[in-house]
């Protein structure tokens, strides 16, 4: 089941926070077809929200198709995102563990979780430079 986290730091809106960790738990394999989805009252209960909140973000999530609310049963997962084939999933499992083991990299050689976000999104945009591998040189003109 997916443990919902909040960052009032975001300055993301709660349903959207709730809709995209839905988002990357089944971009992750870490909720699958089937899977029920925690009760309203059960996150209420958590992160101390409004209940109108968890419902706009699974009514979101139930427009584009991925959950299916089952009356009286709750709400379950419809549709996956992650890998489709025991192939994808290995490269998938291979290339998590690597960013796992920078992460801890760039923990130990003493960035603050801002630093590994800021270069995180740096690379994602493309904007760190390339590297030699014979030194440290930026190879821009």
């Amino acid at each position: 089941m997916i443990d919902f986290q909040l960052d009032d730091r975001s300055g993301v809106a709660t349903y959207l926070q709730l809709a995209q960790q839905v988002r990357h738990a089944l971009r992750l394999g870490l909720l699958e077809p089937g899977d029920k989805l925690p009760t309203a009252k059960e996150v209420v209960a958590k992160l101390a929200i409004n209940p109108n909140t968890v419902l706009k973000a699974y009514r979101e999530l139930e427009r584009e198709g991925l959950l299916v609310v089952r009356q009286g049963l709750g709400t379950f997962v419809r549709a996956s995102l992650g890998p489709k084939g025991q192939a994808e999933q290995a490269e998938q499992d291979e290339l998590r563990q690597r960013l796992a083991d920078w992460v801890r990299a760039a923990r130990r050689a003493g960035l603050g979780e801002d630093d590994i976000e800021a270069m995180y999104r740096a690379a994602m945009r493309q904007e760190i430079p390339a590297i030699h591998t014979e030194g440290l040189h930026d190879t821009r003109a």
